[in-house]
Protein backbone atom coordinates (compact mmCIF):
# COMPACT_ATOMS: atom_id res chain seq x y z
CA UNK A 1 0.00 0.00 0.00
CA UNK A 2 1.02 3.54 -0.35
CA UNK A 3 0.58 5.79 2.45
CA UNK A 4 1.68 9.38 3.66
CA UNK A 5 3.19 8.94 6.68
CA UNK A 6 4.01 11.52 9.82
CA UNK A 7 7.43 10.81 10.77
CA UNK A 8 8.78 13.82 12.18
CA UNK A 9 6.15 16.61 13.50
CA UNK A 10 6.16 20.08 12.09
CA UNK A 11 7.44 18.33 9.02
CA UNK A 12 6.11 17.28 5.88
CA UNK A 13 4.68 13.81 5.36
CA UNK A 14 6.46 10.81 3.60
CA UNK A 15 4.94 9.07 0.82
CA UNK A 16 6.25 5.30 1.83
CA UNK A 17 5.22 2.02 0.26
CA UNK A 18 4.22 -0.21 3.22
CA UNK A 19 3.72 -3.81 3.99
CA UNK A 20 0.40 -5.01 4.70
CA UNK A 21 0.16 -7.42 7.68
CA UNK A 22 -2.23 -10.33 7.70
CA UNK A 23 -5.37 -9.26 8.94
CA UNK A 24 -6.26 -9.80 12.80
CA UNK A 25 -9.77 -10.11 14.70
CA UNK A 26 -12.02 -7.80 13.45
CA UNK A 27 -9.58 -5.97 11.52
CA UNK A 28 -11.31 -5.04 7.58
CA UNK A 29 -8.56 -3.87 4.65
CA UNK A 30 -10.56 -1.47 2.83
CA UNK A 31 -9.45 0.28 -0.70
CA UNK A 32 -9.35 4.10 0.40
CA UNK A 33 -11.03 6.05 -2.28
CA UNK A 34 -11.20 9.22 -0.36
CA UNK A 35 -10.12 10.76 2.56
CA UNK A 36 -11.05 14.08 3.94
CA UNK A 37 -8.60 16.52 5.73
CA UNK A 38 -9.20 17.26 9.30
CA UNK A 39 -8.09 20.11 11.64
CA UNK A 40 -7.39 16.96 14.10
CA UNK A 41 -4.59 15.93 11.25
CA UNK A 42 -3.10 19.53 11.31
CA UNK A 43 -2.68 19.15 15.22
CA UNK A 44 -0.83 16.25 15.08
CA UNK A 45 1.45 17.34 12.35
CA UNK A 46 2.05 20.75 13.90
CA UNK A 47 2.15 18.91 18.06
CA UNK A 48 -0.57 21.23 18.98
CA UNK A 49 -0.89 19.09 22.23
CA UNK A 50 2.52 18.16 22.75
CA UNK A 51 4.80 16.12 21.50
CA UNK A 52 3.96 12.48 19.96
CA UNK A 53 5.31 9.53 21.81
CA UNK A 54 4.03 7.27 18.79
CA UNK A 55 5.92 8.26 15.56
CA UNK A 56 6.56 7.21 12.92
CA UNK A 57 2.30 6.67 12.25
CA UNK A 58 -0.24 6.97 9.75
CA UNK A 59 -3.04 9.80 10.17
CA UNK A 60 -6.61 10.65 8.48
CA UNK A 61 -9.70 9.62 10.04
CA UNK A 62 -12.63 10.23 7.62
CA UNK A 63 -12.89 8.39 4.40
CA UNK A 64 -14.78 6.63 1.72
CA UNK A 65 -13.87 3.47 0.25
CA UNK A 66 -14.92 0.05 -0.56
CA UNK A 67 -14.44 -3.29 1.53
CA UNK A 68 -11.38 -5.64 -0.07
CA UNK A 69 -11.15 -8.24 2.34
CA UNK A 70 -12.28 -9.47 6.24
CA UNK A 71 -10.86 -10.35 9.04
CA UNK A 72 -11.61 -13.01 11.38
CA UNK A 73 -14.94 -12.83 13.21
CA UNK A 74 -16.13 -9.49 10.72
CA UNK A 75 -19.81 -9.72 10.65
CA UNK A 76 -21.23 -5.78 9.99
CA UNK A 77 -19.55 -5.61 6.56
CA UNK A 78 -18.05 -7.97 3.30
CA UNK A 79 -16.36 -7.36 0.74
CA UNK A 80 -17.51 -4.94 -1.83
CA UNK A 81 -19.49 -2.87 0.74
CA UNK A 82 -19.27 0.83 0.11
CA UNK A 83 -18.04 2.23 3.80
CA UNK A 84 -17.79 5.44 5.45
CA UNK A 85 -14.56 5.64 7.81
CA UNK A 86 -14.90 7.21 10.76
CA UNK A 87 -13.02 8.05 14.04
CA UNK A 88 -16.36 7.43 16.43
CA UNK A 89 -17.15 3.85 17.49
CA UNK A 90 -20.02 2.30 16.22
CA UNK A 91 -21.36 -1.37 16.57
CA UNK A 92 -18.90 -4.13 15.79
CA UNK A 93 -15.61 -5.71 17.13
CA UNK A 94 -13.12 -2.77 18.75
CA UNK A 95 -9.79 -4.77 16.88
CA UNK A 96 -6.39 -4.08 17.83
CA UNK A 97 -5.14 -1.49 15.83
CA UNK A 98 -2.93 -2.65 12.99
CA UNK A 99 1.21 -2.13 12.27
CA UNK A 100 2.96 -1.74 9.38
CA UNK A 101 6.14 -2.25 8.14
CA UNK A 102 8.42 -0.23 5.72
CA UNK A 103 12.01 -1.13 5.18
CA UNK A 104 12.11 -2.91 8.44
CA UNK A 105 11.09 -0.14 10.65
CA UNK A 106 7.36 -0.34 12.24
CA UNK A 107 5.16 1.99 11.65
CA UNK A 108 2.36 2.69 14.29
CA UNK A 109 -1.48 3.23 12.94
CA UNK A 110 -4.61 4.07 14.79
CA UNK A 111 -8.18 1.72 14.73
CA UNK A 112 -9.22 4.06 11.67
CA UNK A 113 -6.43 5.71 8.90
CA UNK A 114 -7.59 7.60 5.78
CA UNK A 115 -4.28 8.64 3.96
CA UNK A 116 -3.31 6.08 1.90
CA UNK A 117 -4.74 4.10 -1.02
CA UNK A 118 -5.36 1.09 1.14
CA UNK A 119 -5.91 0.22 4.81
CA UNK A 120 -6.88 -1.49 7.94
CA UNK A 121 -9.87 -0.20 9.92
CA UNK A 122 -11.22 -1.79 12.91
CA UNK A 123 -14.94 -3.20 12.49
CA UNK A 124 -16.74 -0.45 14.38
CA UNK A 125 -14.77 2.19 12.48
CA UNK A 126 -16.76 1.67 9.27
CA UNK A 127 -20.12 2.11 8.51
CA UNK A 128 -21.76 0.38 5.22
CA UNK A 129 -23.64 2.65 2.78
CA UNK A 130 -25.70 1.99 -0.67
CA UNK A 131 -23.64 0.95 -3.33
CA UNK A 132 -23.18 4.07 -5.93
CA UNK A 133 -22.08 6.63 -3.10
CA UNK A 134 -19.73 8.90 -3.98
CA UNK A 135 -16.47 8.26 -1.95
CA UNK A 136 -15.79 11.72 -2.00
CA UNK A 137 -19.38 12.22 -0.08
CA UNK A 138 -18.29 9.75 1.80
CA UNK A 139 -15.64 10.56 3.74
CA UNK A 140 -16.88 14.03 4.32
CA UNK A 141 -19.58 11.84 6.67
CA UNK A 142 -16.62 10.27 8.81
CA UNK A 143 -16.04 13.35 10.52
CA UNK A 144 -16.90 16.88 9.56
CA UNK A 145 -20.50 16.50 8.37
CA UNK A 146 -21.46 14.05 11.60
CA UNK A 147 -19.48 16.16 14.10
CA UNK A 148 -21.54 19.11 12.78
CA UNK A 149 -25.06 18.21 12.81
CA UNK A 150 -24.04 16.18 15.95
CA UNK A 151 -22.99 19.04 17.41
CA UNK A 152 -26.66 20.72 17.17
CA UNK A 153 -28.76 18.02 16.99
CA UNK A 154 -27.09 16.09 20.08
CA UNK A 155 -25.06 18.66 22.26
CA UNK A 156 -27.14 21.66 21.69
CA UNK A 157 -30.51 20.15 20.87
CA UNK A 158 -31.15 23.24 19.05
CA UNK A 159 -35.06 23.74 18.53
CA UNK A 160 -36.89 25.93 15.99
CA UNK A 161 -36.55 29.66 16.78
CA UNK A 162 -33.50 29.68 18.68
CA UNK A 163 -30.24 31.16 18.27
CA UNK A 164 -26.44 30.18 17.44
CA UNK A 165 -23.08 31.57 16.84
CA UNK A 166 -20.32 29.58 15.57
CA UNK A 167 -16.57 30.48 15.84
CA UNK A 168 -14.82 28.93 12.92
CA UNK A 169 -16.40 28.09 9.62
CA UNK A 170 -14.16 25.15 8.42
CA UNK A 171 -15.59 21.55 7.67
CA UNK A 172 -16.80 21.44 10.95
CA UNK A 173 -18.37 25.21 11.61
CA UNK A 174 -19.93 24.74 8.01
CA UNK A 175 -21.86 21.75 9.19
CA UNK A 176 -22.52 23.37 12.61
CA UNK A 177 -24.41 26.66 10.45
CA UNK A 178 -25.94 23.78 7.76
CA UNK A 179 -27.74 22.00 10.86
CA UNK A 180 -28.84 24.70 12.50
CA UNK A 181 -30.40 25.81 9.23
CA UNK A 182 -32.57 22.28 8.69
CA UNK A 183 -33.42 23.06 12.04
CA UNK A 184 -34.74 26.71 11.61
CA UNK A 185 -32.66 28.50 14.04
CA UNK A 186 -32.46 31.75 14.11
CA UNK A 187 -30.40 34.18 14.00
CA UNK A 188 -27.14 31.99 12.78
CA UNK A 189 -24.21 33.84 13.33
CA UNK A 190 -20.68 32.76 11.70
CA UNK A 191 -17.80 34.26 12.87
CA UNK A 192 -14.20 34.07 11.14
CA UNK A 193 -10.99 35.94 9.70
CA UNK A 194 -11.93 34.95 6.36
CA UNK A 195 -14.19 37.27 4.47
CA UNK A 196 -14.20 34.20 1.92
CA UNK A 197 -15.15 31.78 4.48
CA UNK A 198 -18.24 34.24 5.55
CA UNK A 199 -19.26 34.69 2.22
CA UNK A 200 -19.56 30.50 1.75
CA UNK A 201 -21.10 30.05 5.19
CA UNK A 202 -24.19 31.95 3.74
CA UNK A 203 -24.40 29.39 1.00
CA UNK A 204 -24.87 26.96 4.21
CA UNK A 205 -27.40 28.81 6.15
CA UNK A 206 -25.71 31.96 8.04
CA UNK A 207 -28.05 34.63 8.64
CA UNK A 208 -25.37 36.92 9.89
CA UNK A 209 -21.38 36.95 9.59
CA UNK A 210 -18.64 38.45 11.80
CA UNK A 211 -15.42 39.20 10.39
CA UNK A 212 -13.13 39.06 13.97
CA UNK A 213 -10.67 40.92 12.09
CA UNK A 214 -12.58 43.67 11.66
CA UNK A 215 -15.15 43.91 14.31
CA UNK A 216 -15.38 43.15 18.06
CA UNK A 217 -16.79 40.10 18.21
CA UNK A 218 -17.78 40.13 22.04
CA UNK A 219 -20.17 43.58 21.08
CA UNK A 220 -21.44 41.94 17.86
CA UNK A 221 -22.56 39.25 19.31
CA UNK A 222 -24.53 41.50 22.02
CA UNK A 223 -25.87 43.56 19.27
CA UNK A 224 -27.03 40.57 17.58
CA UNK A 225 -28.88 38.72 20.73
CA UNK A 226 -30.15 42.45 22.33
CA UNK A 227 -27.92 41.62 25.19
CA UNK A 228 -29.52 38.17 26.45
CA UNK A 229 -26.82 36.21 24.92
CA UNK A 230 -27.03 32.97 22.26
CA UNK A 231 -29.53 29.87 23.04
CA UNK A 232 -26.00 27.75 21.81
CA UNK A 233 -22.23 29.13 20.97
CA UNK A 234 -19.58 26.67 19.38
CA UNK A 235 -16.33 27.24 19.15
CA UNK A 236 -14.14 25.23 17.02
CA UNK A 237 -11.09 27.30 17.16
CA UNK A 238 -9.66 25.98 20.35
CA UNK A 239 -8.34 28.94 20.63
CA UNK A 240 -8.44 30.00 24.92
CA UNK A 241 -9.41 33.63 24.36
CA UNK A 242 -12.36 33.25 21.61
CA UNK A 243 -13.55 29.72 24.17
CA UNK A 244 -13.83 32.59 26.47
CA UNK A 245 -15.80 35.21 24.23
CA UNK A 246 -18.15 32.05 23.62
CA UNK A 247 -18.83 31.52 26.81
CA UNK A 248 -19.45 35.10 27.59
CA UNK A 249 -21.69 35.45 24.45
CA UNK A 250 -23.86 32.82 25.98
CA UNK A 251 -27.48 33.52 27.66
CA UNK A 252 -26.48 33.07 30.70
CA UNK A 253 -29.43 31.03 32.58
CA UNK A 254 -30.09 29.16 29.74
CA UNK A 255 -27.59 29.03 27.22
CA UNK A 256 -24.72 26.05 26.69
CA UNK A 257 -21.56 27.11 25.09
CA UNK A 258 -20.24 24.03 23.18
CA UNK A 259 -16.28 23.58 22.70
CA UNK A 260 -15.48 21.47 19.98
CA UNK A 261 -11.82 22.91 18.82
CA UNK A 262 -8.86 21.16 20.56
CA UNK A 263 -7.17 23.68 22.94
CA UNK A 264 -3.14 23.79 23.15
CA UNK A 265 -1.66 21.79 25.25
CA UNK A 266 -1.16 23.58 28.67
CA UNK A 267 -4.24 25.84 28.09
CA UNK A 268 -6.25 26.77 30.89
CA UNK A 269 -10.05 28.57 30.53
CA UNK A 270 -10.51 31.75 33.23
CA UNK A 271 -14.46 32.27 32.98
CA UNK A 272 -16.82 33.57 35.34
CA UNK A 273 -18.23 30.01 36.73
CA UNK A 274 -21.30 31.73 38.43
CA UNK A 275 -23.77 31.42 35.75
CA UNK A 276 -23.23 27.73 35.69
CA UNK A 277 -25.35 27.43 39.15
CA UNK A 278 -28.26 29.37 37.22
CA UNK A 279 -28.62 26.94 34.47
CA UNK A 280 -25.96 28.01 31.45
CA UNK A 281 -23.94 25.00 30.35
CA UNK A 282 -20.52 24.53 29.20
CA UNK A 283 -19.85 21.47 27.38
CA UNK A 284 -17.12 19.43 25.14
CA UNK A 285 -17.80 17.78 21.97
CA UNK A 286 -17.08 14.31 21.19
CA UNK A 287 -17.24 14.20 17.55
CA UNK A 288 -21.03 15.46 18.00
CA UNK A 289 -22.07 12.75 20.15
CA UNK A 290 -22.42 11.10 16.79
CA UNK A 291 -23.88 7.08 16.95
CA UNK A 292 -22.29 6.09 13.60
CA UNK A 293 -24.68 3.19 12.97
CA UNK A 294 -27.80 5.19 12.61
CA UNK A 295 -26.44 8.80 11.88
CA UNK A 296 -24.82 7.98 9.02
CA UNK A 297 -27.77 6.43 6.82
CA UNK A 298 -29.84 8.94 7.85
CA UNK A 299 -27.71 12.11 6.86
CA UNK A 300 -26.92 10.32 3.45
CA UNK A 301 -30.61 9.67 3.19
CA UNK A 302 -31.18 13.46 3.64
CA UNK A 303 -28.42 14.01 0.83
CA UNK A 304 -29.75 12.22 -1.67
CA UNK A 305 -33.57 13.69 -1.02
CA UNK A 306 -31.31 16.74 -1.55
CA UNK A 307 -31.93 18.18 1.65
CA UNK A 308 -28.47 18.20 2.96
CA UNK A 309 -25.53 20.29 1.01
CA UNK A 310 -22.80 17.49 0.57
CA UNK A 311 -20.88 17.85 -2.75
CA UNK A 312 -20.81 22.11 -2.30
CA UNK A 313 -18.87 21.65 0.83
CA UNK A 314 -16.32 19.99 -1.51
CA UNK A 315 -14.08 22.82 -2.75
CA UNK A 316 -10.17 22.00 -3.13
CA UNK A 317 -9.27 17.99 -4.37
CA UNK A 318 -5.89 16.71 -4.57
CA UNK A 319 -4.37 13.28 -5.38
CA UNK A 320 -2.11 11.51 -2.27
CA UNK A 321 1.21 12.59 -4.37
CA UNK A 322 -0.19 16.44 -3.81
CA UNK A 323 -0.99 15.59 0.22
CA UNK A 324 1.59 18.09 1.46
CA UNK A 325 0.21 20.59 -0.18
CA UNK A 326 -3.32 20.15 0.84
CA UNK A 327 -1.78 19.93 4.30
CA UNK A 328 -0.80 23.35 3.78
CA UNK A 329 -3.72 24.48 2.19
CA UNK A 330 -5.62 23.83 5.43
CA UNK A 331 -2.78 24.45 7.88
CA UNK A 332 -2.85 27.97 6.40
CA UNK A 333 -6.76 28.47 6.74
CA UNK A 334 -7.22 29.26 2.75
CA UNK A 335 -9.69 26.25 2.35
CA UNK A 336 -13.54 27.81 2.29
CA UNK A 337 -14.58 24.04 2.78
CA UNK A 338 -13.35 20.57 2.66
CA UNK A 339 -10.42 19.35 0.93
CA UNK A 340 -10.54 16.03 -0.32
CA UNK A 341 -7.60 13.90 -1.17
CA UNK A 342 -8.23 11.09 -4.27
CA UNK A 343 -5.86 8.02 -3.58
CA UNK A 344 -5.99 6.66 -6.89
CA UNK A 345 -3.90 9.75 -8.31
CA UNK A 346 -6.97 11.32 -10.21
CA UNK A 347 -9.21 14.05 -8.66
CA UNK A 348 -12.19 13.43 -10.32
CA UNK A 349 -15.14 12.28 -8.30
CA UNK A 350 -15.65 8.60 -7.28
Amino acid sequence: MKAAVLVRQNEALDICELELPRLDIGQVLVKVEHSGICGKQIDEITGRQGADKHLPHLLGHEGGGEVVEIGPGVKKVKPGDRVVMHWVKGSGIDSAPPRFAHKGREISAGWVTTFSNYTIASENRLTPVPRGAKSDVMALLGCAVTTGLGIVFNNARLRPGQSIAVFGVGGVGLNVVQGAALVNAYPIVALDKSDEKLAFATRFGATHTVNVDKVDAAMALAELSRGEGFDAVVDTTGVNRVRETAYDATHPKTGTTILCGVPFAGDRLSIDSFPLHMGRRVIGSHGGDTVPDTDIPRYFELYRLGKLKLDELITNRFTLGEINDAVALVRAGQACGRCVVAMDGHRHQA
